[in-house]
């Protein structure tokens, strides 16, 4: 099933873009880029937040400065974080247009909805302005993107009706995962017909770092961690669009060979896809994704998604240089896993709904001993 303008189910996500010395690395971008809309891909994603400001500076760069209009789709999204009030929207969607070098989005999402940042949307009237963006022809669709329970995306659905695409966490760990739901948020799109827009399909790429013992179950498969894991996300004809924060040429190419003629996976695949879930849980690794929203308001600065995966690295990968990344990359000039004060900012913002300060403990008893 086809949906909108979008030509085939595999997104760009510009969350996680390639790097040089420590800057967008722009020549491997381009090349990126040219690939994946030659192979006949035409959708983008990014944020205002993303890369610092500066997703949406390589989305003109690298997109819509060297490429017409309307030979692809763009979905940017309003972040509570930049927002206080109804009349701080307009001026941010126009410097949000500015910075992608466009005068429409074809989405236009309210940024990770759920039940407590809703009620911030609701009493900025944040909806009815990008309703009426849409009716000026500045937004074509208007979404959400959406971590929380079920019965709160149907909440939210049932007040605004209106919402054309919910963007929702989804893959093979959390489908039966009883605090991301994603089988029954995906459910509820479908009970509502709003197509779904799939996010952490790799989980953040851990889903393409499994350990010995879960990678040889795809291995005698014969395909890897990332084609089972995309390619799952993708089997729901209410699935309209699967993003991946590819951030090297590599990992565009390996995406774009299996995804460019689609194929569901079989039964022998699902039945892998749920022995590598067992043995994932069995190992009770830290299930951040970096999506970084924690770093944002943390008062003492500590880099949680960095900490946890020094962490996930030597605990469940064997990697003793973990430590070594712990106390001279990442905390060397302060924000170490001790330092938390328990305010829970990081908690209230966490989309997986991860225990991070008690995990931070678990962290400084590993590295800081």
């Amino acid at each position: 099933m086809q949906y909108f303008n979008v030509k085939k189910k595999l997104g760009f996500g510009f969350m996680r873009l390639p790097q040089l010395n420590g800057q967008t690395d722009y020549e491997q971008l381009n090349k990126m880029v040219d690939l994946f809309i030659g192979k006949g891909f035409n959708y983008f994603d990014t944020a205002h937040g993303y890369h610092s400001g500066m997703s949406e500076v390589a989305i003109k760069k690298c997109v819509s400065d060297r490429y017409p209009r309307d030979s692809f789709v763009l979905t940017n999204k309003l972040s509570g974080d930049f927002f206080k009030k109804n009349e701080d929207i307009r001026p941010l969607f126009k410097t949000q247009l500015a910075a992608c070098g466009v005068d429409y989005f074809d989405f236009y999402l309210m940024h990770a909805q759920n039940r407590n940042n809703f009620k911030h949307y609701v009493k900025c009237c944040a909806y009815e302005e990008a309703f009426k963006l849409k009716e000026e022809g500045k937004i074509k669709h208007v979404g959400i993107s959406f971590h929380d329970t079920a019965a709160v995306l149907e909440d939210i659905l049932t007040k605004y009706p209106q919402v054309e695409v919910v963007q929702i966490q989804y893959n093979y760990l959390d489908y039966d995962d009883p605090a991301i739901e994603s089988k029954k948020c995906l459910k509820v799109c479908e009970k509502f017909n709003k197509p779904a827009i799939i996010m952490e399909p790799i989980k953040g790429g851990s889903l393409a770092r499994l350990t010995s013992k879960a990678k040889k179950v795809v291995d005698d498969l014969g395909i890897t961690p990332a084609n089972l894991a995309l390619r799952f996300a993708a089997m729901s004809d209410g699935v309209m669009m699967v993003l991946s924060g590819m951030s090297t040429l590599g990992q565009l190419e390996e995406n774009v060979g299996f995804m460019e003629n689609y194929k569901p996976l079989d039964a022998i695949e699902l039945s892998a896809a749920a022995r590598i879930a067992a043995i994932i849980r069995k190992q009770n690794i830290i299930a951040c994704t970096a999506c970084r929203y924690c770093v944002d308001g943390c008062p003492k600065k500590i880099m949680i998604p960095d900490l946890f995966a020094c962490y996930n690295a030597k605990k469940h990968f064997n990697d003793w240089n973990a430590s070594y990344y712990y106390l001279f990359v990442h905390t060397a000039e302060g924000g170490k896993a001790s330092d938390c004060i328990s305010c829970g900012r990081c908690e209230a913002s966490c989309p997986q709904k991860l225990n991070i300060r008690d995990l931070l403990k678990s962290v400084a008893k590993e590295f800081e001993k």
